[in-house]
């Protein structure tokens, strides 16, 4: 009965319908009036929004699955089990995260602090479950991590091209724990 297009929309945007609902109980407990429900109704639809920005942010970072293998993530640990490469990395080993560029493919290359990486396909199965991953941690700007998968458009409305966003963007640094390095005292 309902196209099964449309079943995978709906799947794909269920958070943000959920928090457009919120966001909907928020307004109806305004429109209820009073001194106790203006308040409740705002402070709810202050989280419904706060909840649909990273619904956004998480649809916008899904990929279409297009890549073999398969991405697990568990108690800390990513795993990518690829049918040639593979391995696991802890999140508190992480020492550098970047989105490169390698024969067309785009790739997650996620570098442990004793120097040992693992790449991830950006369109691999799960892949979607490692934006929750990356946003834990520490100094992670998730909107810069949405806005690093955004290929850059071909052309603007002028018909100029728009300025890279780094000098080599076939190997982007997306993040880089601070304090990771040798220090000298004198």
């Amino acid at each position: 009965m309902i196209r099964p297009d449309l079943i995978a929309q709906i799947t794909r945007a269920r958070e943000l319908i959920w928090s457009a609902a919120v966001v909907a109980l928020g307004g109806w407990l305004i429109w209820q009036g009073g001194y106790l429900l203006v308040p409740v109704g705002a402070g709810v639809i202050l989280i419904g929004a706060s909840f649909a920005v990273m619904a956004v942010r998480r649809m916008r970072f899904a990929q279409g699955i297009d890549a073999p293998g398969v991405v697990e993530l568990d108690e800390g640990q990513i795993g990518y089990l690829g049918p040639s490469i593979g391995g696991y990395v802890s999140l508190t080993d992480l020492a550098e995260l970047r989105l490169i560029t390698m024969r067309g493919r785009r790739l997650w290359r996620l570098k442990q602090s004793d120097g040992q990486t693992i790449l991830i396909p950006v369109d691999a199965a799960g892949a979607d479950r490692l934006f929750d991953a990356f946003s834990t941690l520490p100094g992670m700007d998730s909107a810069a991590l949405v806005a690093a998968l955004v290929r850059p458009r071909a052309a603007n409305a002028a018909g100029t091209l728009p300025a890279p966003p780094q000098t080599n963007p076939e190997m982007q640094v997306i993040w880089r724990r601070r304090g990771a390095g040798v220090t000298v005292r004198s």
